[in-house]
């Protein structure tokens, strides 16, 4: 089993920063990629940012040039680093760790873009 933490929602104004963490504990030997996705009110959860062990990065349209996903496998952990958000931006944000076989959810940070 594979436990994800994550950490650093909260409520920001349009084109403010925040910076998620998501730290991974367990039997975390096999995962091949972390990454976040994220789920708005009445929306089905999509993608928004994944990194690869090898490093390839993948971001959904919507957040190129705003955000960079990065990790430190020293600690176990992926970042998100979201700048310039806007309200559109506002959801609950998952961090997802996969395996060849399982795959992986936290619990959940809430993000609110609002003014």
């Amino acid at each position: 089993q594979v436990q994800l933490v994550e950490s650093g929602g909260g409520l920001v104004q349009p084109g403010g920063s925040l910076r998620l963490s998501c730290a991974a504990s367990g039997t975390i030997r096999g995962i091949y990629a972390m990454g976040w996705y994220r789920q708005a009110p009445g929306k089905q959860r999509e993608l928004v940012a994944d990194i690869t062990s090898g490093g390839s990065i993948n971001y959904a349209d919507s957040v190129k040039g705003r955000f960079t996903i990065s990790r430190d496998n020293a600690k176990n952990t992926v970042y998100l680093q979201m700048n310039s958000l806007k309200p559109e931006d506002t959801a609950v944000y998952y961090c997802n760790a996969k395996k060849f076989g399982p795959t992986y959810w936290g619990q959940g940070t809430q993000v609110t873009v609002s003014s």
